[in-house]
C-alpha cells in the first residue's frame, strides 16, 4: 500500500527531473558548451534527489530534519525558476512551458502528503477494530432510535386510548348529571305542587294519624358509612336480650312501635321480621 501511494510523487519526481535537465540543456546550450549545461542540470537534479532521498530516510527512521527539507525545497524552488526563467526568455510557447514549469513544486507536495499519509496510516488490524467499533456503536445507535421511536408510538396509543375513555366518562357523567337534574326538577315540583301535597296528606293521614308529613327532598351528596358495630347481624340470643331490656325500660313495658323506634334510634340494626320475631318471644 505505501508503494502503491507514493506512485504519484515518483513519478512527478521523474517527470519535473527531465524535464528540468532538458529545459537546463536548451536553455544554457546557447550560452556554453552542451556538456556544460548537462553537468549544471544533473547536478540540479542530483541535489534534488540526494535530498529527497535523505529525507525519506530520516521519515522511515521515525526523524525529521528541518534543514534537509529547507534544501529539498530550495532544490525544487531553483528547478522552478530555471523552467519560469526559460519560459519567459523564450520566443515561442511561453504559454506552454509556464504551464509546466510548476512540476517540482508539485512534486515536492506529492511527496509532503506521502509522508502526512504515512505517519497517519494504520494496520489492517487496527483499521478492523476501529470498523468495528463504528460499527457497533451504529447497531447501539440504531437500536436506540428504534426503541424510543417504540416507547413513542406506544404512549401515544396509551394517551389516545386514555384520552377516549376520558371523553367517554365525561360523556357519561353528563347525560347521568341531566337525568339527575331532571328528576330533581321533578321531585321539587311534586314538593312544591298544592295538589300534590294535599293527595300525600290524604293518603298518610291514615297511617299516621295527629302526624302532620313533611316530604323532604332526598339529599344529593356524599353519604356517611354505617360503623361496623352498626353493620354486623346480631345473634337471635343477643337480639332476643337486647329488645327485651329495651321493652323494659320504661313501667309500664313499651309497645312494640316505641321499642322498636328506640332500637333503630340507638343505632341497632336487624330485619323487620326478625325484629317482631324477637318481640314475640320476649313478650
Amino acid at each position: 500500500m505505501s508503494a502503491k501511494t507514493a506512485l504519484p510523487a515518483v513519478a512527478m519526481t521523474a517527470v519535473s527531473m527531465v524535464l528540468t535537465l532538458a529545459v537546463v540543456v536548451m536553455w544554457l546550450g546557447t550560452a556554453m558548451p552542451w556538456p556544460v549545461a548537462l553537468v549544471v542540470g544533473l547536478g540540479i537534479d542530483g541535489g534534488w534527489l540526494a535530498t529527497l532521498a535523505y529525507e525519506r530516510r530520516l521519515a522511515a527512521q521515525g526523524d525529521h530534519s528541518t534543514a534537509v527539507t529547507a534544501v529539498g525545497w530550495s532544490f525544487g524552488l531553483v528547478a522552478t525558476g530555471v523552467l519560469v526563467a526559460h519560459a519567459l526568455t523564450g520566443e515561442e510557447n511561453v504559454g506552454a512551458w509556464l504551464a509546466v514549469a510548476w512540476l517540482p513544486v508539485a512534486a515536492k507536495a506529492l511527496w509532503l502528503v506521502h509522508g502526512l499519509w504515512e505517519r497517519t496510516a494504520l494496520t489492517e488490524k487496527a483499521l478492523g477494530a476501529i470498523q468495528g467499533i463504528q460499527q457497533e456503536a451504529r447497531d447501539e445507535a440504531a437500536v436506540a432510535r428504534a426503541r424510543l421511536r417504540a416507547e413513542a408510538a406506544t404512549e401515544e396509543t396509551r394517551l389516545t386510548a386514555v384520552t377516549q375513555a376520558g371523553a367517554r366518562v365525561a360523556k357519561v357523567q353528563a347525560e347521568t348529571a341531566e337525568r339527575l337534574s331532571t328528576a330533581w326538577s321533578t321531585l321539587a315540583e311534586a314538593r312544591e305542587g298544592a295538589e300534590t301535597g294535599r293527595v300525600l296528606t290524604s293518603v298518610t293521614t291514615p297511617v299516621t294519624p295527629g302526624v302532620t308529613p313533611r316530604w323532604e327532598l332526598p339529599l344529593w351528596g356524599p353519604v356517611e358509612p354505617l360503623a361496623l358495630e352498626a353493620a354486623q347481624a346480631l345473634t337471635d340470643d343477643a337480639l332476643d336480650m337486647l329488645v327485651d331490656r329495651i321493652r323494659h325500660s320504661e313501667s309500664p313495658a313499651l309497645s312494640y312501635r316505641e321499642m322498636a323506634a328506640r332500637f333503630r334510634a340507638a343505632g341497632h340494626s336487624a330485619s323487620e321480621v326478625r325484629l317482631r320475631s324477637a318481640w314475640k318471644r320476649v313478650a
